[in-house]
């Protein structure tokens, strides 16, 4: 006698998994916008700053930073880099009788530098909170569906699979879900925190490289 092979849709599956599915739903929604949003946002801003750092090396060669101001000011709308290099750049000059101050432009940086990161790191905590409560939520279906399971066994007269059936259907059916919205999310998670984090490290490096430039100009 060949087996036979069943098979849900998407719809029948959901109404397998009971309520529980869904919060499941809404989750789901959450983590697709905001991996979207995010996605849309870093493709948008730009984070590269290579080519940004050899411009404005050169014009700080010529001491030209009128000229350096002024390529970085065209270019702030999209590229993150060229904000934190503008403020490197206006704070390098010697203000009045005021010599150039390492200190201070580090902390001009670092003031940017945080706003931007901030602005990339938007829809992050969400990710996180969404990876840890859905797999939770999914156990949540896993332990009322078996409580339903057993509630029909205690009163059943007479016990057979199709009795618990439809618990086991909620049980797993949830968990499996809520293991795939937290997966999604993780994923998220960790692409767009690898991309903070190298562009924290790219400004880092740039800015110190032209900052010992100018140290160096003005030994010189």
């Amino acid at each position: 006698m060949e087996n036979e092979i069943i098979s849900f849709t998407m719809r029948e599956l959901f109404e397998l998994g009971g309520v529980v599915m869904w919060p499941l739903l809404f989750f789901s929604i959450v983590v697709v916008f905001i991996s979207l949003e995010r996605l849309v946002y870093f493709l948008f801003h730009n984070r590269r700053m290579d080519d940004l750092t050899s411009v404005v090396s050169e014009h700080l060669a010529r001491n030209d930073i009128s000229g350096a101001e002024e390529y970085l000011g065209k270019l702030t709308k999209r590229r993150m880099g060229a904000r934190v290099l503008l403020e490197l750049v206006k704070n390098s000059r010697s203000k009045g009788k005021r010599a150039f101050s390492e200190h201070r432009v580090e902390r001009a940086i670092e003031a940017e530098a945080t706003v931007c990161i901030t602005s990339l790191e938007a829809g992050m905590n969400f990710l996180t909170a969404l990876g840890s409560l859905s797999p939770l939520t999914g156990f949540l279906g896993t332990v009322t569906g078996m409580i339903g399971a057993f509630r029909s066994i205690a009163e059943a007269t007479e016990v057979n699979a199709q009795i618990v059936a439809n618990g086991i259907y909620e049980a797993l059916i949830t968990t499996v879900f809520g293991l795939i919205v937290a997966i999604i999310a993780m994923i998220s998670h960790s692409i767009f925190t690898h991309l903070i984090d190298k562009f924290a490290f790219d400004v880092e490096k740039n800015c110190s490289l032209l900052i010992s430039e100018i140290v160096e100009q003005n030994e010189a």
